[in-house]
């Protein structure tokens, strides 16, 4: 069963794990749909639904079908639940503001503690299915959001270094340069699609 059912202060409620939710409009979407279904939804987070009601008794298959309907996917098993929280976890250090966060923390030591799990098992597991390093999902995560940045306009490169927490403007370059083609300045000036969903960073 892809879900796990709770009881507290005698309501029984059920959670369920949901591939591809990774932003604010993926929430509101999955909460909506649901709804519609007459569900009573208790809360909707990235990659989380807790519903009332014990998971025996939900109709599972219609929400498979809704998810999908959707461009979402309802996680079946406890190995790609724990990849799904880790990409969620990777996707929330890119995008926090690396100012208001202790810079000391490295970023295997940020992700053991927010999955509860040793990094070894992560990495092992994470490369094992997804074919990239963890490392290397983690740097494209930040490509994304250093092209995002670049083409919002507002902050200048060296700015956009600190917020990401690189440890400085060439490092940053490099990196983008390695990754895209071309450097920051070059891919700010170009028009068009040239930004993946952060859903389908490191898929081939």
């Amino acid at each position: 069963m892809p879900a796990e059912t709770r009881r507290k202060k005698n309501v029984t409620t059920t959670t369920l794990y949901v591939k591809n939710m990774v932003c604010d409009r993926c929430i509101r979407v999955v909460n909506e749909e649901l709804k519609k279904m007459k569900l009573d939804v208790r809360s909707v987070v990235l990659g989380e639904v807790v519903v009332a009601g014990a998971a025996r008794e939900l109709p599972v298959e219609k929400i498979k079908s809704m998810l999908e309907q959707s461009g979402f996917e309802l996680i079946e098993n406890r190995k790609a639940k724990t990849i799904e929280q880790l990409k969620l976890a990777i996707i929330r250090l890119v995008r926090e503001d690396h100012g208001s966060r202790d810079r000391k923390l490295k970023s295997s030591e940020y992700l053991s503690k927010e999955l509860g799990l040793d990094y070894h098992y992560l990495s092992t597991l994470f490369s094992s299915v997804e074919n990239v390093t963890i490392e290397q999902y983690l740097i494209l995560q930040r490509i994304e959001r250093v092209k995002e940045l670049l083409k919002y306009g507002e902050l200048t490169l060296s700015e956009i270094t600190y917020k990401l927490g690189y440890s400085s403007v060439q490092h940053l370059s490099n990196q983008f340069k390695a990754s895209t083609g071309f450097t920051p300045t070059k891919f700010r000036s170009l028009t068009g699609q040239v930004r993946k969903p952060i859903d389908r960073v490191g898929a081939s």
